[in-house]
C-alpha cells in the first residue's frame, strides 16, 4: 500500500469513526428526540386521526404513513448531521488543517458524507423499530428499499454539506431546514397519497423530490407507489453524482473554507 493510499485511508477512518462517536456521544440530542417525534406521530396521526381516515391505498393508515415517517427521520437526520459537524469544523477553524493536509477532498468529503449517512440509517432503524409497537411491516421489495434508504440519506448529507459550506453563521444552517426541507416533506406523500388531488396539484407534487424517495421507500416495504420507480431511482443516482461533484469543486476552491 502507498503511502498515499494510507494516509487517505486512515484519515477517512479518523473521520468517520469521529462523526459516529460524535452523534452517539450525545445521543440524547441525536437519537433520542426523533424517536420520541415519531412516536408520536405514530399515535396522533396513526391511532387516532388514522381511526377516522380508515383504509388508503389498500392499507390501513398506520400501515401507509410508516414508510414515510421512516424515511423523513432519515432526511433530517442525515442533513442535520453533516450540515451542523461542518459548519462546527469551520466555526473552529480546524477545518483549515484538513485542507492544507495531504487528505484527498474526496477522502474528506466522503468521510463527512459516510457520517450523515450512518446517522440518518441509525434513526431510521430505532424509528423502524418503534413502529413494530404500533403496525405490522413487511418489506416487500428489499434491493429497492436497501437503494432507496441509502441514495436518500447521501443525498440529504450531500445537501447539507452545501449548505454547511455557504453558511456564515448558525442562523444561516437552519433556513434551509426550516424553510425549504420542512414543507418538501410534508408535502412529500408522507401523510397521504397524491392520488386524492386534483389533477392540476398531482403534476404540481411531481416537481417535489422528496415525493419520490417517499415514493419509492413505500414501495420498497409495502409494493404500492404513486410515481415511476424506475424514474425515481434514476432521478437519485443523478442527484447524488451532481451534488458529489458539486461539493468536491466548493472543497478544492475553499470557498467559505479559508480566511
Amino acid at each position: 500500500m502507498s503511502v498515499e493510499l494510507r494516509t487517505n485511508w486512515v484519515a477517512l477512518n479518523t473521520i468517520v469513526y469521529r462523526e459516529v462517536r460524535r452523534f452517539l456521544r450525545i445521543w440524547p440530542q441525536t437519537l433520542l428526540p426523533p424517536a420520541i417525534t415519531m412516536v408520536l406521530y405514530f399515535v396522533i396521526f396513526g391511532n387516532l386521526i388514522g381511526r377516522q381516515i380508515g383504509d388508503m391505498g389498500g392499507f390501513t393508515y398506520m400501515e401507509y404513513i410508516v414508510p414515510g415517517l421512516i424515511m423523513m427521520s432519515v432526511i433530517t437526520n442525515s442533513y442535520g448531521n453533516v450540515v451542523s459537524s461542518f459548519f462546527g469544523s469551520k466555526f473552529q477553524r480546524s477545518i483549515e488543517e484538513l485542507m492544507v493536509s495531504p487528505v484527498s477532498p474526496h477522502i474528506i468529503l466522503v468521510g463527512y458524507v459516510m457520517g450523515g449517512v450512518l446517522r440518518g440509517l441509525a434513526v431510521g432503524v430505532i424509528v423502524t423499530i418503534l413502529s413494530m409497537f404500533f403496525t405490522h411491516l413487511q418489506v416487500h421489495h428489499l434491493g429497492v428499499t436497501v437503494v432507496v434508504v441509502l441514495l436518500t440519506a447521501t443525498i440529504f448529507s450531500l445537501l447539507g454539506f452545501v449548505n454547511a459550506v455557504f453558511a456564515r453563521n448558525f442562523d444561516d444552517i437552519s433556513i434551509i431546514p426550516t424553510f425549504v426541507l420542512t414543507p418538501l416533506t410534508y408535502l412529500g406523500g408522507v401523510f397521504y397519497s397524491i392520488n386524492l388531488l386534483p389533477p392540476f396539484w398531482q403534476t404540481v407534487s411531481l416537481a417535489n423530490p422528496v415525493l419520490h424517495m417517499v415514493n419509492s421507500f413505500r414501495y420498497g416495504i409495502l409494493g404500492v407507489s404513486d410515481i415511476s420507480i424506475g424514474t425515481a431511482i434514476t432521478f437519485m443516482l443523478v442527484a447524488t453524482a451532481v451534488l458529489y461533484v458539486l461539493c468536491v469543486r466548493l472543497l478544492v476552491s475553499g470557498r467559505g473554507m479559508r480566511a
